[in-house]
C-alpha cells in the first residue's frame, strides 16, 4: 500500500499515516511511487486504497468527489510530481458533518441543516452564506480563512427555530386575546399603532420581537419567519386579509427605539410590507331594524375596533379597514345605498345626526354588495292620463336590466294625507318610489337608485320636466318616500313632503303632464304657486315668475291663470296659513275656480 499523509486533525485511518504541512511536503516525505492524501472529515468505508492508476494516467493527481463537490480533498499523488488533475467520477465519498469554519445564528435550528457541506477547493475562497426556509440569508455561514467576498448558496437550506423570537400581543378588546401560545406580554390598543409600537420598543429588553394583534387569526402563521440580513433594521409589516397596512409586526427593537421619534407617521418609517400575511378574524355583524344606521351606531355597543352594520341578513365580502391611526379607520359603505357598512368604534363619539359627522369615509367599496330594490307605488285618483302613464311605466320597467322592483298601485284614495299613507302601507321596503299619475317616467331613470343609509331617514325628491313653463325641479316629480315618515306625518303643513326631512336629488325622473284639462292645469298651478309664494329665496321667486308667465302647449293659459290667481289669493289673505290650507280641499278649489274663472272642475 502506498504512504498516507494528512494535514490538521489526524484521521486515524491507518497506522502508518503521517502528518505533512502540504502536498509538496508529503512528496518530500513519501517513500512510495504514489501517496494518499486524506482528511478526517470523510467516511472512507469500503474505499479502495489499493487503487493504482493505469500507466498513461501516472503523471496525474487523482481527486475523488464528495456528495457536494467534485473535489473531496482525497487524492492519489505521484511522488514524481504531476502536471494535471484527474477528477474521478466514482466512487463518491461521503463527507461527514462538521462545525468547523461555520458560524450559526442563535435563531437557527442546527438539526435542520447538513453540515457535511464543504466548498469547492478549485474556486477562490469565499464567505458562503446559506439561507433558511424564508430568506437567502439567516442561515449559517461557512468562512474560508482569509476570505472577504460573500457568496450565496441556495443548494442547501435549513430552518429557523420556531418560537425563537418573543411575541407581544396587542389586545383590541375583541375577546380574542390570549389564544396564541408563547406570548410574553400583552398591551391594550388605544388609538394608533405608532404610539403602541413606540411604547413597546421603549420597554422591551429583546433585540427582535413579534408584535401581533388579537384581531388576527395566527393558527397557520409561521413565527420562524425572519428578514433578509440587509433588512434587519426595518419594521416588517404583515398584511391582514390582503390589506398591506396590517396588524402584525416584526421589529428590531434598538433601531425602532432610536429612530421612530424622527417620523410623524408610522407609514414614513423604514417599512417593509410583507404578504400574504395573516387573516383578520370575522367582524361582528350587527343586523338591526332601523331604516338607516345612524341610531344603530349611536346605541349599539360591540366588542373590538370594527363592526359591520346591516339592515338585512346579507353580508358578503368585507374589506379590511387599516387600524394604523384614526384617518385610516374609515367608515366604509359596501353598496350604493349603504345597506351594509363597516364602522370603526372610533367614529361613534362623532356621530350625532349622520355618519358623515365622522370625517373619514371611504366610498370606494360601494361595489362590494347590492341593495334590495325599492318598491314602486303608482298613485292615481281619476286623472285622465293615469292609465297611459301607468302602462308606460310598466313598459319602461320591463326593459330594466337591473333586479326588478316590486310594483304596487294605489287608486282612488280621497285626501292628500290618506293617499300618501295608503301608498306607504302597500310598500314592503322602508323606502318606495312614489310615482304620481301625472308623471310620465323617464325611460332612462335608474331604478336601482338607493337612499343614503348613512344619514337619518328622509324623503328624496327627484326632478321632473315641466313642458308648459320649461321649469325642471321637484314639482310633480317622483319621490322616494320613507315609509315611516309618511305614516307618522299628519299633514299639517302646506307641503306634505317638505314637512319631513328631505333632500333634492337632481335626477330627472320624468315629464309632468298636468295640463290635460283646463281644470287640471289651473288647480296644479294654483297649489304650487301658493307654496312658492311663501318662500322668499331667489330660486323660488324665479320659478313663481315662470309659472305666471305665458307657457306653451295645450291649456298653457290656464296654467298661467292658476298661478296668477294664487298670487292674488295669497296677498288677499296676507299669507294666512289657515286660509292657504283651504287649497287642499278639492271642493273649495272647485268653488274658487268657478267663482274666479267660471271654470268647471272636470
Amino acid at each position: 500500500m502506498f504512504d498516507v499523509f494528512y494535514s490538521g486533525i489526524k484521521p486515524n485511518r491507518f497506522a502508518h499515516e503521517q502528518r505533512a504541512d502540504s502536498i509538496d511536503h508529503a512528496r518530500e516525505l513519501s517513500r512510495t511511487r504514489y501517496f494518499w492524501w486524506i482528511n478526517y472529515l470523510t467516511d472512507y468505508t469500503d474505499f479502495d486504497f489499493l487503487y493504482e492508476p493505469v500507466p498513461w494516467e501516472s503523471h496525474q493527481r487523482h481527486a475523488w468527489p464528495s456528495q457536494w463537490q467534485k473535489d473531496a480533498e482525497t487524492y492519489l499523488v505521484p511522488k514524481s510530481g504531476y502536471a494535471e488533475i484527474n477528477y474521478r467520477t466514482a466512487p463518491v465519498l461521503t463527507r461527514l458533518p462538521s462545525q468547523d469554519n461555520w458560524i450559526v445564528p442563535q435563531i437557527f435550528d442546527p438539526d435542520s441543516f447538513d453540515f457535511s457541506w464543504h466548498p469547492d477547493t478549485t474556486e477562490p475562497g469565499y464567505i458562503y452564506q446559506f439561507g433558511t426556509q424564508h430568506q437567502r440569508t439567516g442561515g449559517p455561514q461557512y468562512r474560508v480563512e482569509g476570505a472577504t467576498d460573500l457568496k450565496f448558496c441556495d443548494q442547501v437550506r435549513g430552518s429557523v427555530k420556531s418560537g425563537a423570537t418573543p411575541i407581544i400581543e396587542i389586545n383590541h378588546m375583541d375577546g380574542h386575546a390570549g389564544q396564541v401560545p408563547g406570548v410574553v406580554a400583552t398591551v391594550r390598543y388605544f388609538d394608533n399603532y405608532k404610539d403602541i409600537l413606540t411604547r413597546i420598543a421603549n420597554t422591551s429588553e429583546h433585540e427582535y420581537i413579534w408584535i401581533i394583534s388579537s384581531c388576527c387569526d395566527y393558527t397557520n402563521f409561521d413565527f420562524s419567519w425572519h428578514p433578509e440580513q440587509w433588512q434587519n433594521t426595518m419594521l416588517h409589516v404583515f398584511a391582514s386579509s390582503g390589506e398591506k397596512f396590517g396588524d402584525t409586526f416584526y421589529m428590531h427593537v434598538p433601531s425602532f427605539r432610536r429612530r421612530i421619534g424622527q417620523f410623524e407617521l408610522l407609514d414614513w418609517y423604514d417599512v417593509n410590507f410583507v404578504g400574504p400575511g395573516v387573516e383578520r378574524r370575522p367582524l361582528p355583524v350587527i343586523q338591526h331594524t332601523f331604516d338607516t344606521h345612524v341610531e344603530a351606531i349611536k346605541t349599539i355597543d360591540w366588542p373590538g375596533p370594527l363592526a359591520v352594520f346591516s339592515t338585512d341578513d346579507r353580508v358578503g365580502e368585507i374589506p379590511t379597514v387599516p387600524l394604523w391611526r384614526e384617518k385610516t379607520k374609515t367608515i366604509v359603505p359596501l353598496s350604493a345605498g349603504a345597506s351594509r357598512v363597516v364602522v370603526p368604534k372610533t367614529a361613534v363619539p362623532y356621530i350625532k345626526t349622520q355618519a358623515y359627522d365622522y370625517p373619514y369615509i371611504d366610498r370606494t367599496q360601494r361595489h362590494m354588495s347590492t341593495d334590495e330594490p325599492l318598491d314602486i307605488v303608482f298613485i292615481d285618483n281619476g286623472e285622465p292620463n293615469a292609465e297611459s302613464n301607468y302602462q308606460h311605466m310598466i313598459q319602461v320597467l320591463q326593459q330594466n336590466t337591473w333586479r326588478p322592483n316590486p310594483i304596487h298601485r294605489s287608486s282612488g284614495v280621497n285626501g292628500r294625507v290618506a293617499a300618501y299613507q295608503a301608498a306607504a302601507e302597500l310598500s314592503t321596503t322602508p323606502w318606495f318610489f312614489a310615482v304620481f299619475a301625472k308623471l310620465r317616467v323617464n325611460k332612462d331613470f335608474d331604478w336601482s337608485w338607493q337612499p343614503d343609509r348613512l344619514q337619518q331617514p328622509k324623503h328624496y325628491i327627484f326632478h321632473a320636466r315641466n313642458p308648459t313653463n320649461g321649469l325642471t325641479y321637484g314639482h310633480q316629480a317622483m319621490i322616494a318616500y320613507n315609509q315611516e315618515l309618511v305614516l307618522n306625518n299628519p299633514g299639517v303643513g302646506l307641503d306634505f313632503t317638505l314637512d319631513s326631512a328631505h333632500e333634492v336629488v337632481p335626477i330627472v325622473s320624468g315629464t309632468a303632464e298636468y295640463a290635460h284639462t283646463p281644470w287640471m292645469a289651473w288647480r296644479t298651478a294654483f297649489r304650487e304657486v301658493l307654496k312658492l309664494k311663501g318662500s322668499d329665496d331667489v330660486e323660488s321667486q324665479y320659478r313663481l315668475n315662470r309659472w305666471c308667465a305665458n307657457g306653451e302647449g295645450a291649456n298653457a293659459q290656464w296654467s298661467s291663470l292658476g298661478a296668477q290667481d294664487a298670487v292674488e289669493y295669497y296677498e288677499e289673505v296676507g299669507g294666512d296659513f289657515a286660509e292657504l290650507r283651504k287649497s287642499y280641499d278639492w271642493a273649495w278649489l272647485a268653488s274658487y275656480a268657478l267663482i274666479k274663472r267660471n271654470l268647471v272642475a272636470k
